[in-house]
C-alpha cells in the first residue's frame, strides 16, 4: 500500500511578529527613562537679581563682538593655540549679532575644535 505524504501546515508568520514587536515593547518600556513633570504648585527661584557668571573653562562672546576667556580678551587663535583641539564652549551675549556667532565657531573649527557648544539659558516657561 502507498501512502500519501501529509501536508504540513505552513506556519503562520504573524505570530513570529507579534513576538517581536511585543518583546521591542518591553524592551523600550524599561530600557526608556520618562522625566516626571514638575509640580504645578512648585515656584521656582527667582535669580533676575543675581549677576550671571560663565562657566569657568568657557569663552565668552560680548556684545560688542569680542571674546574673553578667564576675563582677558582673547581671540580664536590665541585660545586654540593654549587649549589644543578639545571641545569648546562659548557664552554668547544675547545681543551678538548671528553672522559674528557664526564667523567666531567657523574660526575655531577651522582651528582645529572638534566641536563649538553654545551655552545658554534653558527656560522652563
Amino acid at each position: 500500500m502507498i501512502r500519501r505524504p501529509r501536508m504540513r501546515r505552513k506556519r503562520d508568520s504573524t505570530i513570529t511578529l507579534i513576538n517581536v514587536v511585543f518583546l521591542m515593547l518591553i524592551f523600550f518600556l524599561i530600557a526608556g527613562t520618562i522625566a516626571p513633570p514638575l509640580d504645578s504648585s512648585l515656584e521656582l527661584v527667582e535669580t533676575s537679581g543675581l549677576e550671571g557668571r560663565e562657566p569657568p573653562d568657557a569663552l565668552v562672546l560680548h556684545k560688542d563682538g569680542t571674546l574673553s576667556f578667564q576675563g582677558r580678551l582673547t581671540d580664536p587663535e590665541t585660545y586654540m593655540a593654549a587649549h589644543g583641539a578639545k571641545p569648546v564652549r562659548i557664552v554668547p551675549d544675547r545681543a551678538v549679532p548671528g553672522s559674528r556667532l557664526i564667523e567666531i565657531t567657523g574660526a575655531l573649527r577651522r582651528l582645529g575644535a572638534p566641536s563649538v557648544f553654545l551655552v545658554t539659558v534653558r527656560s522652563l516657561e
